[in-house]
């Protein structure tokens, strides 16, 4: 799993980047979400104090948009393409597949830390659709039955 952890002193340096304003605060979780790989709650904590900013308003910002993972990615990620033309196509069997499979709905990341499973907007592979990408390979023309031998590969 990713760490979720960044150091103070690096916290202190993004937001400068920033010149500190409040007002940066999308720019600047998703700075540090870059390096951390995730926001925790101790890295939103220090955001709130450093900002000067009720860690309510950092926490419902970081749980509002879909940019942001306040929970550990799992060992590997698994993505269901949901574009028009995937979906058209059936992405909507594959996600209940998926989620039947690894026993997640769409944005979790299971209890051992194995799997975490998204859904995306177009990947722009939609001559190739329904589409899955897990890690960094790429499923084309995915079925439901398909994604059981997917999943096999990374057991």
């Amino acid at each position: 799993m990713e760490s979720g952890k960044i150091d103070s002193a690096r916290i202190d340096q993004i937001i400068a980047n920033h010149d500190g304003q409040p007002g940066e605060i999308i720019q600047i979780l998703l700075d540090i979400q870059h390096e951390s790989g995730w926001l925790s709650k101790e890295i939103l904590e220090a955001v709130s104090v450093k900002l000067g900013l009720p860690f309510g308003k950092v926490h419902q910002t970081a749980t509002f948009y879909k940019a942001f993972r306040v929970v550990p990615r799992g060992e590997h990620s698994v993505h269901v393409c949901k574009g028009t033309a995937c979906q058209s196509r059936g992405a909507q069997r594959i996600v209940e597949a998926m989620q039947d499979q690894l026993g997640l709905r769409p944005g979790e990341t299971d209890l051992d830390g194995k799997f975490s499973l998204d859904t995306s907007n177009c990947q722009g592979r939609c001559a190739l659709g329904p589409v899955v990408e897990i890690d960094e390979t790429v499923y084309p023309k995915m079925t439901p039955d398909e994604t059981k031998v997917a999943l096999k590969n990374y057991e």
